[in-house]
C-alpha cells in the first residue's frame, strides 16, 4: 500500500510540473566547477558572460567570500543546438584583477556597458564604510578594435552601487539595478533615457509594480519591451531568486510580474535570463543541484509563448442627469455577471475607474442618495491596454420622505440676507418644481418656510412668510394654478434639532433648520 501511495504521489508531482513547463533547458558543456553566468549575446553566434574559472593565464588571487578566483568576462562561440564552445578571455582592456561581469552591447557592436568594482584608472573606490562596491561602465571600440575610452557612468556613486545593464530594442533606455537612495528594496530596477547626444536623463524606478522589499536583479528586456528580471521578493517564488516577466503597457503601467515556472525557476537561485532577437532561445543562469558547479550557464528553447492575462480600463465620471453637475459621493460598483466585482464612492472630481479583463461583459451602477440610480453594460476588445471612457448620468429622485412627510426632492433655496427676493441659482430649483408638478397635474403642494432660531422669534415669523409668498408666487406665475399651490412661514417654530433660542450651535446645524420644505398633500395621485 505504502508503494502505491509512494507512486500516486510522484505522478502527481511530475504531473503538476508537466502542465507548468513552458521551456526545455540544457546545462552548457563549458561550465566549470566555478563561477559561469551571465550570458549577453555579442552578435548571432557569440556570447559574452562572467566566470570565476582558472584558464592558463597566471591568476592568483582569489575573492574571500567564496575562495574563487575573481570574475572576469569571457566570449564563446554558439553553435546550433545553443552551447557554448571554443571559450576565450573577451577583453585584456576590460578586466581587471576585480570582478567584471554583466554586460550589455549596442547593435552595432561599438558600445559595451558593464558591471565592475569601483575601479577605474587602476585605482579603487571605497564608500564610507570601506566596501568595494559594484559599478557600471561604458566603453567603446577604437580603431584597432579594442576597447576603449572607458567611463564611468553619470550616475554612479561610490556610495551605493550600480550594475546589470540592459538596452532596450530601440536603444533610447538603458535599464539597470542599483540601491541608490529611493529604492524600495535591497536592490531595485531602474531605468535611464540615452539622449540623442549620447548624454542620459535622471534615473528612473520602475516602481512597486516591479521592485519589492527584497532583491530585484539581472534585467533583459526583448524586442517587444517584455522585461525578465530576477527577484526573491514576490511570495510565489520558488526558492532563492525566481525569474520573472512583465511588460510596460500604454498607461506606464506594468503588468503583474509572472514567474516562469519550471524548469527555469527552481528552489536555488536563477537568474540572468535573456532571449536572442527572432528567437526562441536563449539561456539563463542558475545554482540549482545537478550543475557542473558554482553556478552555471544553461541554454534553453521555449516551447510556448509567454502570454500575459490582458486587461483594460473603464473610467469614467457621475453626473447630474438634468443639470450635468459632476456627483461627489456616487456609490459606483462594477459587475461581471451577476458578480459584484469593485465598488469606488468617488470623490470630489466625480472620476471611477476600473481594471477589467478583455473580451468581458460588464455592467457598470452608480447610485448616489436622492437619485435613480443609472448603469452603463459595456463589452471589452480583445486589444490589450484600451480605455472606454463612461458617463453615468443620474437623475434626481422626485420626491423624497422626510420625518414621515412625502415631499419634494429639492435642493435648498437660498435667499440673501433679510430679502425675500427669488434669487437666480433658487430659480433654478425652483423651475424643477413646476416641472414635476406639470407632470404629475393633479398634485397639491404646500409650501412650509422656516428659519433658525438666531433673530428674534417675530421677526423670523414674519421673514419666513414673505419668503413663502414669494416663492408661491413664483411658481404661480409660471404656470401652476394658484389652487394646487399654497404655503405659509412658520418662522422658528419647527426646527429639526435642538438649536433653539439660548443653544449653542455651530452654523451647519442652524442651516438645517433654515430650509423652504415643499410637502404633497395629497400622495396617493402619485404612481409608483
Amino acid at each position: 500500500m505504502k508503494k502505491i501511495t509512494l507512486i500516486l504521489l510522484l505522478f502527481c508531482a511530475s504531473f503538476v510540473n508537466a502542465q507548468e513547463q513552458e521551456y526545455s533547458i540544457k546545462n552548457v558543456s563549458s561550465n566549470t566547477k566555478y563561477q559561469d553566468f551571465g550570458v549577453s549575446y555579442f552578435g548571432k553566434n557569440t556570447a559574452v558572460f562572467a566566470s570565476a574559472r582558472k584558464d592558463k593565464s597566471i591568476r592568483k588571487r582569489v575573492w574571500l567570500i567564496n575562495n574563487q578566483p575573481f570574475l572576469e568576462l569571457y566570449k564563446g562561440t554558439i553553435i546550433e543546438n545553443g552551447d557554448i564552445t571554443d571559450v576565450k578571455r573577451f577583453s585584456k582592456a576590460l578586466n581587471t584583477k576585480f570582478h567584471e561581469s554583466n554586460v550589455a552591447f549596442t547593435k552595432d557592436l561599438n558600445t559595451v556597458y558593464f558591471t565592475r568594482n569601483n575601479y577605474i584608472d587602476k585605482k579603487i573606490k571605497k564608500d564610507t564604510t570601506g566596501m568595494i562596491l559594484n559599478q557600471m561602465y561604458k566603453a567603446q571600440v577604437g580603431l584597432e578594435g579594442e576597447w576603449t575610452n572607458i567611463q564611468s557612468m553619470p550616475f554612479n556613486s561610490d556610495n551605493y552601487q550600480t550594475g546589470h545593464p540592459t538596452l532596450n530594442e530601440a536603444e533610447d533606455k538603458l535599464y539597470f539595478i542599483s540601491d541608490m537612495p529611493g529604492s524600495y528594496g535591497l536592490t531595485d530596477i531602474y531605468v535611464v533615457d540615452i539622449h540623442a547626444d549620447g548624454t542620459y536623463g535622471e534615473p528612473k524606478n520602475l516602481g512597486s509594480g516591479v521592485n519589492t522589499s527584497r532583491k530585484e536583479m539581472f534585467p533583459f528586456i526583448d524586442q517587444h519591451n517584455v522585461l525578465y528580471y530576477s527577484s526573491n521578493g514576490f511570495p510565489d517564488s520558488k526558492g532563492g531568486l525566481d525569474v520573472y516577466a512583465t511588460k510596460l503597457g500604454k498607461n506606464n503601467e506594468y503588468h503583474e510580474p509572472l514567474n516562469l515556472g519550471f524548469p527555469i525557476n527552481s528552489n536555488k537561485d536563477d537568474y540572468s535570463f535573456v532571449k536572442q532577437n527572432g528567437t526562441k532561445s536563449g539561456y539563463f543562469s542558475s545554482n540549482r543541484m545537478g550543475g557542473k558547479g558554482d553556478d552555471d550557464i544553461y541554454s534553453f528553447i521555449e516551447l510556448n509563448p509567454l502570454s500575459f492575462a490582458c486587461s483594460q480600463e473603464i473610467a469614467g465620471v457621475a453626473r447630474d442627469k438634468n443639470s450635468g453637475a459632476l456627483l461627489p459621493g456616487t456609490l459606483v460598483t462594477l459587475y461581471k455577471g451577476e458578480e459584484k466585482v469593485e465598488s469606488i464612492l468617488v470623490g470630489t472630481d466625480a472620476v471611477f475607474n476600473f481594471r477589467v479583463d478583455c473580451e468581458a461583459s460588464y455592467k457598470v451602477v452608480g447610485e448616489k442618495q436622492s437619485y435613480k440610480e443609472d448603469s452603463k453594460e459595456l463589452t471589452t476588445s480583445d486589444k490589450d491596454d484600451l480605455k472606454t471612457d463612461s458617463v453615468l448620468y443620474l437623475e434626481q429622485d422626485e420626491f423624497i420622505t422626510v420625518r414621515g412627510h412625502l415631499m419634494l426632492n429639492i435642493n435648498p433655496i437660498y435667499f440673501d440676507l433679510d430679502k425675500a427676493e427669488i434669487r437666480d441659482d433658487a430659480a433654478i430649483e425652483l423651475e424643477r418644481v413646476v416641472v414635476i408638478m406639470t407632470k404629475y397635474p393633479g398634485l397639491v403642494v404646500q409650501i412650509g418656510s422656516h428659519t433658525d432660531s438666531r433673530a428674534p422669534d417675530n421677526y423670523n415669523w414674519i421673514l419666513s412668510n414673505k419668503r413663502a409668498i414669494a416663492t408661491t408666487e413664483w411658481i404661480i406665475t409660471n404656470g401652476i394654478d394658484r389652487n394646487r399651490i399654497f404655503g405659509g412661514g412658520y418662522g422658528e417654530t419647527q426646527l429639526v434639532n435642538e438649536c433653539s433660542n439660548g443653544v449653542k450651535c455651530t452654523d451647519e446645524q442652524h442651516q438645517l433648520n433654515r430650509r423652504t420644505e415643499f410637502i404633497i398633500i395629497n400622495p396617493g395621485i402619485i404612481k409608483q
